[in-house]
């Protein structure tokens, strides 16, 4: 088996790999497409060949009968805030319930930081979460909630990855209370206007507490006019209207969708937006775990992302979150590792990464188990061995 791209510089080989994870049904067995005994041979991190072991390049990593996958694709972060908010995290635990509110506690820290301490705390996190496996990362504003911060979030997040998101509509801003529509004004008008050259994604929270279907409406409608894609935070604390905006709208993603009624589904299942579960936020907050069964048996495609923010899912590690979605949320072991791959590379509209296929990006996990198995199998154990392929910009 063999198959190949032309190199054209100098090659690394991932040899003697007991068990590789393609994401490519015709390259293995299964929709994992899993080759046993194999090889990946990279060159200027892609892809050019996936064959038996053995193959030979400038430069070797052994393997070791390991298994190696596709690096993660985390499709969903807040990554760029300062302060932290363990006191709530605690205080919930203890029995208060998670409505949101705390964001404004993030605005106040993040506005308050610098520049440069934002881009240092931001770049501690990226190497956390490429330690943990993550090669392809989503990054979104939203702890800025006026035009200059936003913009500066933004201008942090793009210097680090292409899939930077602008959520000026993640909650409204103390300064604005009581006037939702005049704040929406503002995010659809100037905040869009400047953060738009910095962004790749426009989203919104659209959640009781936060912003209704209409307001969402027009800054989607928006951030389309502004040359965004679109995505959409929905149906985290209740039944509400965001899954099926978030189909009428043509939104690539629609996350959280933990309250999903059959309609959600059927929605989902018909269209391409993709549904888009963060079991760490449903762990940090006490919520009930979406049933993943339900939307995978309809035909939807899938992706899990760590939701990494500092008041509802502290946490980059998508092995984590594979647990906790074979554990609670009715998923198999594949469908978890695919969720994380093709699932979040599906998200974010991207075909050149969460896969390890001629031509594909050459970012891979090399994990200290012969099989993805052991990711749900042994939780909570580090056995991402080494995380190859950069965690940075790249992509569209």
């Amino acid at each position: 088996m063999g198959t190949t791209t032309e190199p054209t510089g100098r090659s690394l080989v991932i040899d003697d790999i007991g068990s590789l994870i393609t994401s490519d049904p015709e390259l293995g067995r299964g929709p994992l497409g899993i080759v046993e005994h194999a090889s990946v041979v990279i060159v200027d991190d892609v892809v050019v060949a996936v064959g038996a072991a053995g193959a030979i390049a400038d430069e070797r990593i052994d393997a070791g009968g390991a298994c190696v996958l596709p690096g993660f694709v985390d499709s969903h972060t807040h990554l760029v805030f300062a302060g932290d908010r363990a006191a709530e995290f605690t205080a919930r635990m203890a029995g208060e319930p998670y409505d949101g509110g705390g964001i404004r506690v993030t605005t106040d820290a993040t506005r308050a930081a610098s520049t440069a301490e934002l881009d240092r705390l931001l770049r501690l996190r990226l190497a956390e979460a490429h330690r943990a496996g993550t090669t392809t990362i989503e990054i979104k504003s939203g702890y800025g909630l006026n035009v200059a911060d936003e913009v500066r979030s933004l201008e942090i997040a793009r210097a680090h990855t292409s899939e930077s998101t602008f959520l000026g509509a993640h909650l409204l801003p103390a300064e604005f209370e009581g006037r939702a529509d005049d704040y929406v004004e503002v995010v659809c008008d100037e905040m869009l206007r400047r953060a738009a050259p910095h962004a790749r994604w426009v989203d919104a929270f659209c959640e009781t507490g936060a912003f209704d279907a209409d307001q969402c409406r027009a800054v989607l409608d928006a951030g389309r006019a502004a040359g965004l894609g679109l995505r959409l935070h929905g149906n985290q604390l209740g039944h509400g209207p965001g899954v099926q905006l978030a189909v009428e709208c043509g939104c690539a993603s629609v996350d959280h969708c933990t309250y999903l009624s059959d309609d959600d589904v059927e929605a989902l299942a018909a269209s391409s937006t993709v549904a888009t579960f963060l079991p760490a936020t449903d762990f940090s907050t006490r919520q009930p775990y979406p049933d993943a069964r339900r939307v995978l048996d309809a035909g939807a495609t899938v992706a899990i992302a760590s939701n990494c923010n500092p008041g509802s899912s502290y946490t980059t590690s998508m092995s984590f979150c594979i647990a906790l979605a074979v554990r609670d949320m009715h998923m198999t072991i594949d469908e978890a590792v695919a969720a994380v791959t093709t699932g979040g590379a599906a998200a974010l509209q991207r075909s050149d990464v969460g896969r390890l296929s001629p031509g594909s990006a050459g970012h891979a996990v090399i994990l200290d188990a012969p099989s993805h198995h052991h990711l749900a199998y042994r939780p909570g154990v580090p056995l991402i061995r080494r995380t190859v392929g950069p965690l940075g910009a790249g992509g569209p």
